[in-house]
């Protein structure tokens, strides 16, 4: 079933997860709250909100057309670039090039279509929450492991793994917006309430001396295809000596979601528990929290 989708037209793959989006805003009263709290803490007008619901259903949709896709389709056609320029200055630098996407538009999508255009020359390794279920951990993996794509999980293991990415000057992806584990984030505002951040980003770069940009990948109407946004950090990332907590380089980090956000709020997930308290660290089989 998964894999007929991903050989739908996108503008029916896109007409049934809007159905799918409002279905489960119907549903559900706690996802209702919460989104309709987040988008009024931003200052988000009702009608933007709504249209939110129905593109966080077409990007429940675009996952497995996305996962199942057939290789030899390039996504080329489907995309149009706005700040590439920056990607090439980064490649050239060669220190290494950390590409930020918080939870907007397709997110997915702009790994993969860094990977087909620039992967090549500078391969990328995205970062990812393995799924409970080992079946669908698996198929997260293999989904993401594409030519000029690897796949690292959320593990000690896996942030070693982005580490050596960077340091041989290769590209890194994560979701700075998601709630890490206990131990691993600081409390920074984000839409003016306080959010368990990750600080994993800022230590990357501040580690690294790699470039950070911020990436959005923007669903444009009627299947017409996605619109790659890419922004350079408008502030200096703090120096590792003078952010022992974690907490400035997060702070800044948050500061430059929320400018990339505003660009185009109804294709943000605000249903997504962004201010939730997080979760005991798991161990890893290394003996560490991850």
């Amino acid at each position: 079933m998964l894999a007929c989708i991903s050989r739908l037209p996108l503008r029916l793959v896109h007409w049934v997860g809007g159905a799918l989006g409002w279905l489960v805003f119907a549903l559900s009263p706690s996802y209702r709250r919460r989104l309709r709290e987040n988008a009024a803490r931003a200052g988000i007008e009702p009608a933007r909100w709504r249209q939110a619901v129905t593109q966080t259903g077409c990007m429940a949709a675009e996952v497995p057309w996305l996962w199942f896709r057939d290789p030899s389709r390039p996504l080329a056609p489907l995309l149009t670039w706005d700040g590439d320029a920056l990607i090439e200055r980064a490649l050239a630098r060669g220190r290494g090039l950390l590409l930020c996407t918080p939870h907007i538009g397709n997110f997915e999508m702009a790994a993969r279509a860094y990977a087909e255009r620039f992967g090549a020359r500078q391969p990328i390794t995205v970062l990812y929450r393995p799924a409970r279920q080992s079946w669908l951990a698996r198929l997260q993996s293999t989904s993401r492991e594409h030519p000029g794509m690897n796949a690292a999980p959320a593990t000690l293991a896996g942030v070693r793994q982005l580490i050596r990415a960077l340091r041989k000057g290769e590209s890194v992806g994560l979701l700075p917006d998601q709630v890490p584990p206990e131990s691993q984030g600081v409390w920074v505002p984000f839409f003016g309430a306080p959010a368990y951040t990750m600080t994993l980003a800022a230590r990357l770069a501040q580690q690294t001396e790699a470039a950070v940009l911020f990436a959005l990948c923007e669903r444009r109407p009627r299947g017409a295809g996605f619109a790659i946004h890419l922004r350079a950090m408008g502030e200096a990332m703090p120096l590792l000596r003078d952010d022992p907590t974690g907490a400035l380089g997060a702070s800044a980090i948050s500061r430059e979601l929320e400018a990339l956000i505003r660009e185009c709020p109804e294709q943000y997930l605000w249903g997504y528990n962004r201010h939730k308290n997080p979760r005991a660290a798991a161990r890893s089989a290394e003996g560490g929290p991850v």
